[in-house]
């Protein structure tokens, strides 16, 4: 049964290619059934906090993995809840290797180090953007500030690009 058939495709480089939040949610209903803000929530915690995925991309896999009869959706206490079933479990078993490969990218994503210097990267963003709140034309700044501030932010620009062009095999590139 090829993984094409079912709307899947081999990962090639990124965390999610298509398909792959699909055999997450698959792979976290296997151990007991959740609704879809309990999925959100694991997610995030597997992912250190550092990515949760939209109700607006959960619910709709959630649906297509119905569709397809992989999973169940019942209604418990006021919320659909959802139950991996014996057609979704032998797919998940047969995508084994791509779910292996997807956690694996997600525990690089949740290192001590790694962790440490995203929440540090996401502070510096914040103080980034609360700057432009200070930023009041004719009031505060004045067309000429405004010019050079525009320089830094290109010139940051084109060094965060370039840094993410560099080869994964250089040292100190980070895992992806």
């Amino acid at each position: 049964m090829a993984a094409e058939r079912f709307g899947f495709e081999p990962l090639r480089g990124r965390l999610f290619d298509k398909g792959a939040l699909k055999l997450l949610i698959l792979d976290l209903l296997r151990d007991r059934p959740r609704h879809g803000y309990e999925i959100i929530h694991a997610l995030r915690e597997r992912f250190g906090g550092f990515y949760a995925p939209s109700p607006g991309a959960i619910y709709p896999a959630l649906r297509w993995l119905e569709a397809r009869g992989y999973v169940r959706a019942t209604q418990q206490v006021g919320r659909t809840v959802y139950s991996i079933l014996e057609e979704g479990r032998t797919f998940l078993t047969e995508q084994e290797h791509l779910v292996a490969e997807i956690w694996g990218r997600a525990s690089a994503w949740s290192g001590p180090s790694l962790r440490s210097e995203l929440q540090a990267l996401r502070q510096e963003a914040r103080r980034l953007a609360g700057l432009f709140g200070r930023i009041r034309p004719g009031q505060v700044v004045d067309l000429d500030k405004l010019r050079r501030i525009r320089a830094v932010i290109a010139r940051a620009v084109r060094e965060i690009e370039a840094i993410l062009a560099e080869e994964r095999s250089s040292p100190g590139a980070a895992p992806g």
